[in-house]
């Protein structure tokens, strides 16, 4: 009979725990949170990839000594069918996208306002994309 006892007082404990408006506020500001927190790790598994891209330099002072240069984060790039989609507030870049013989056979700028640029439909497999800035420039490989 202890057992059946404690189970009732627990029960009941509960009961009256439901009806109380300070612990069911509290009940509710705790679901509203673990809603927040599924409903951010959906959104995040929801996001595509981004095209993995290498930075390069061209230091036009190469034999000379060069100069101090610093890291610089490759830009956010995603690519959806024939839609490639920028960060916002990324700087301008002027786009080549080469075939495997190193052919250009595509090539725009990329104004700082542009955040999405489609490329040509009849463009079809292995291509490198090259995003340059100034001296900077950054490479990866996409599938069309």
């Amino acid at each position: 009979m202890p057992c059946f006892s404690f189970a009732a007082q627990i029960i009941s404990h509960n009961f009256a725990a439901m009806f109380n408006p300070l612990i069911r506020k509290a009940m509710l500001k705790k679901l509203l949170l673990l809603y927040i927190s599924l409903l951010c790790v959906t959104t995040l598994s929801a996001q595509k990839d981004s095209i993995p891209l290498n930075a390069g330099y061209f230091d036009p002072y190469e034999g000379l000594g060069g100069h101090p240069r610093g890291p610089v984060d490759p830009p956010t790039v995603y690519l959806e069918n024939y839609t490639l989609t920028f960060a916002a507030n990324h700087p301008e870049y002027v786009l080549y996208i080469k075939d495997e013989n190193e052919t250009v056979v595509y090539s725009t700028v990329v104004t700082s306002a542009a955040t999405e640029v489609v490329l040509p439909s009849t463009l079809s497999g292995n291509y490198e994309i090259n995003l340059v800035m100034n001296e900077w420039y950054f490479w990866g490989h996409i599938e069309l």
